[in-house]
């Protein structure tokens, strides 16, 4: 349960991004903060107000994180960032990449240029930013023009050298006359260098001339030019705030960084796409005495990364680890390409490390307490439920359970847990093809028969190609396997591993009179369990959510089914037909409902299939109706 009084009092008093989500875990709200302490507090203060819109909002909170930034400008950029990856519901929706200006090199060129620009293409130019202030974008153009003397027209060089007079620039010395070739290309690309160093952040030789400039003119009297000097010293520190949520070679890559203690690690992952700080994760990691960091991190990556669907390009670490070609190897060849695994010493991904690391710091410096009882719900359940049964290192479960009604579209559910916690990427569905009527365990066995089935024929294809990255859903066989219910769906599931030469576990959620969970049957003995303990929480979850995969996806099926047997059986009534009459109609009993005249007045219905569906849900009304009519009508008012 979120502790929200707990919580409040962790928050940093520093810049960064809040992120809301609702019961459901979805995110809801996306916000920024100069101050998070202050910031989020506000939300829970009883004489706060914003509005109807935000008041629903805090009523569905459940709960909230944060990231820390080391600016404003960058909890700008990120909050935007994640607004658009995530499209939180009370966001108001926003703002694409032109919003943000960037200030663009042209390096494709044989003079470069520096341009302002709205957007960042996939060209030879060099981008920096975004940044929030298009004004100071402008007079950082203006300032380097003037300090370094390139040129700004759009002639294209060197084919138009000496067609055209020099401009004005020139005679004012704000440019060294390419166009003329009274430079040569090594000698502006020098400038072009140093250009980039001052966009890269090495603002100090610029600040520093600025201000004596500013100062002497000042001492000089002269007011207007230390104007103009003190404004350019403003736009210089304005785009002097490194901007690292976003990059510019539009890279996928991750970021991934530890801090730790005597007895606890965090790993915090940041996730970059396409050059943008879209999200990122935080990871517990229980460490012993002699782990070192380059250790945890080896087996970070082996573990995070064999379970991830998408691998990035690139992976950053803080340090170097011992068997670095051979994870490259690994991950390259789950990818499908190479993979880099790097550690930054310099620039905006070492910038990038550090943020990491600092919200890693944060997380366990704040969440020692979380941590443990977390470890407590789910690894420390399995444990128990492990000891219970007398199994060592139990890590992954799978739970089945059937759902009809009275025969009618039986179907099966497949939910797996692993270290405590549902690992709903690997949740199947089994819709029953060779079971007629309530036959609880023949569809049971066909269930479990076609989940090992398959998963011995991928085992079978992928010998010999660990490496491969093509697996499977059912490669993966469990440790144990639970069943929902005793002896009787215990003992169907030894069968059908025995007939495949299996060997796994299984044992029996047990429920008692009342319907609530009592025990497990384990080798045909029934073991008690204390209710108040993890373990058997964590077994109650699992029944639970075994028993509402299936309902839910014999509910869909049998609506599906429903109106199917009653709409796609009307003569002159197709597909389309049928979505048009379900979106106006919403359900069965309005269509039932409507008239002759309103049914033709449905989008992609006529007169002649109203006619044809106002006979069909009133056959009393139509003289010299058929026997087909006849029976559908007895049928769909059986239903």
């Amino acid at each position: 349960m979120f502790d929200f009084a707990e919580e409040l009092r962790k928050l940093p008093d520093q810049p960064g991004v809040y992120i809301m989500h609702d019961n459901r875990d979805a995110i809801i709200y996306v916000g920024k903060a100069v101050s998070l302490r202050r910031r989020v507090h506000q939300y829970f203060q009883p004489s706060h107000n914003e509005g109807i819109k935000k008041a629903q909002m805090v009523r569905q909170i459940a709960r909230f994180e944060y990231i820390v930034t080391d600016s404003e400008l960058e909890a700008l950029v990120l909050e935007c960032n994640l607004i658009k990856e995530h499209r939180p519901k009370y966001n108001t929706m926003l703002r694409d990449d032109k919003t943000y200006p960037y200030i663009r090199v042209t390096l494709g060129e044989d003079f470069p240029r520096v341009l302002f620009s709205r957007r960042q293409k996939k060209d030879k130019s060099r981008y920096f930013g975004p940044y929030t202030s298009a004004g100071a974008v402008r007079d950082t153009i203006e300032l380097v023009s003037k300090i370094y003397q390139l040129r700004t027209c759009s002639r294209v060089l060197p084919r138009d050298t000496g067609k055209e007079r020099p401009c004005l620039n020139y005679h004012i010395h704000q440019c060294t006359g390419p166009c003329q070739g009274y430079i040569t290309g090594e000698q502006y690309r020098e400038r072009v260098d140093a250009v980039i160093e001052f966009l890269n952040g090495n603002y100090g030789a610029v600040l520093k001339s600025l201000e004596e400039k500013m100062n002497l003119a000042s001492e000089n009297l002269e007011f207007e030019r230390a104007i103009e000097y003190r404004e350019l010293l403003g736009s210089v520190r304005q785009i002097a705030q490194k901007q690292k949520i976003t990059h510019s070679d539009g890279e996928d890559k991750d970021i991934v960084a530890l801090a730790s203690d005597e007895r606890d690690a965090v790993v915090q992952v940041f996730f970059i796409r396409d050059g943008k700080l879209i999200g990122r994760d935080h990871f517990y990691i229980r460490i012993g005495n002699e782990d070192t960091t380059a250790q945890l991190l080896s087996t970070f990556v082996k573990q995070f990364y064999a379970g991830t669907p998408f691998i990035p390009r690139e992976i950053m670490l803080p340090e170097e680890v011992e068997d670095h070609g051979v994870l490259e190897d690994w991950l390259g060849a789950r990818r499908g390409g190479r993979v880099y695994i790097r550690v930054p010493h310099r620039g905006m991904k070492e910038k990038l490390m550090e943020l990491a690391k600092k919200n890693a710091q944060l997380v366990l410096s704040q969440d020692r307490e979380k941590i443990r009882r977390e470890e407590g719900r789910t690894i420390g359940a399995l444990k128990e439920i492990g000891k219970l049964l007398n199994m060592d290192n139990l890590q992954r479960v799978e739970a089945y359970d059937i759902s009809n009604t009275n025969g009618f579209e039986s179907v099966g559910s497949m939910i797996v847990y692993e270290k405590g916690k549902p690992k709903r990427s690997d949740y199947r569905k089994f819709k029953l093809r060779t079971v007629t009527g309530p036959d609880d365990y023949a569809s049971m066995y066909e269930v479990l028969t076609r989940r090992f089935t398959h998963g011995i024929m991928e085992q079978e294809k992928l010998a010999g190609k660990e490496l491969s990255g093509e697996y499977g859903s059912f490669t993966r066989f469990p440790d144990l396997i639970m069943m929902d219910g005793g002896r009787g769906q215990v003992n169907i599931a030894l069968r059908v591993l025995d007939e495949l030469g299996i060997s796994i576990p299984v044992c029996g959620m047990v429920k008692d009179d009342n319907h609530r969970t009592r025990g497990l049957y384990y080798n045909n003995v029934e073991i008690p369990i204390d209710r108040g303990s993890e373990g058997f929480k964590l077994i109650t979850r699992i029944q639970d959510e075994a028993h509402r995969f299936a309902i839910e996806y014999h509910r869909s099926l049998r609506s599906k089914e429903q109106v199917h047997s009653v709409l796609d059986d009307i003569p002159g009534v197709g597909p389309a037909r049928r979505k048009a009459l379900m979106r106006r109609y919403q359900s069965l009993d309005a269509i039932k409902a409507a008239t002759e005249e309103e049914l033709a007045a449905t989008d992609a219905m006529n007169a002649r299939s109203a006619r044809s569906v106002y006979s069909f849900f009133h056959p009393e009304k139509e003289e010299g109706k058929t026997d087909r009519e006849a029976a559908a009508g007895v049928e769909t008012a059986s239903r």
